[in-house]
């Protein structure tokens, strides 16, 4: 859009703010848009939190807005230029989400229905999706999609269910909790051996130590001879 009337709609509102459609023009009558994001002219793009219009420059770590993860080194942080989450003239693109559908469908956007790519990968969640019970195999709803392989074949691709309970996951868990179990059981078995070998060494000591003591005792006294002078 390039009519300032229009884009006044936007200006001087901040990220997360709900703005009304009818300002934006007759073809968004009705609707109700969130403000989510954006960038300026220059392409920096808007952090929330910083309560400005204007651009400047935070300390920033790896994977926040303005800084790529794939940039840097673990734990390194950079400083980096951002622009203020306050819309102005100065804005070049802004990202919003339609809350509330109007009167006019938006060509391309609200005519048409598009499947969904990717489906949910916990099994919990894929429950939810299609409102199954526990008994129900969860493998059988998987959300696929096409993938050409090198060859060009077509193929169908789904993602790994997380968190599937299986005969084979009940198994390996009975299984680890019983070798849990006997390591357990053996380490008691080794504590009691060793406390029972200790106290034999320590009264084999002590007898030891007795019969020493005896014998000093009962030994014949050393005649000292003096030395004359």
């Amino acid at each position: 859009m390039d009519d300032d009337v229009k884009l006044r709609t936007i200006y001087e509102r901040k990220m997360a703010d709900e703005i009304e459609g009818d300002g934006l023009g007759d073809e968004f009558k009705g609707y109700v848009f969130k403000l989510v994001g954006g960038s300026d002219k220059q392409g920096f793009p808007m952090k929330q939190g910083v309560l400005t219009s204007a651009r400047v420059q935070l300390l920033l770590k790896r994977g926040t807005v303005g800084f790529q993860k794939w940039r840097g080194r673990d734990g390194e942080r950079q400083r980096k230029s951002v622009r203020g989450c306050v819309y102005g003239p100065e804005t070049g693109a802004a990202n919003m989400i339609i809350v509330k559908k109007g009167e006019n469908d938006i060509p391309g956007l609200t005519d048409t229905v598009k499947p969904r790519t990717y489906g949910p990968k916990r099994a919990s969640k894929i429950r939810k999706l299609f409102n199954l019970s526990k008994d129900d195999d969860v493998r059988k709803y998987v959300i696929k999609h096409k993938k050409t392989t090198k060859k060009g074949k077509e193929i169908l691709v789904g993602p790994k269910i997380q968190r599937l309970v299986t005969k084979r996951t009940l198994n390996r868990r009975s299984k680890l909790l019983h070798l849990m179990k006997q390591r357990e059981q053996k380490r008691k078995e080794m504590k009691a051996s060793y406390a029972e070998l200790l106290k034999k060494r320590t009264e084999e000591a002590k007898i030891a130590a007795d019969k020493r003591r005896e014998e000093k005792k009962n030994a014949p006294k050393k005649e000292v001879l003096k030395k004359k002078n």
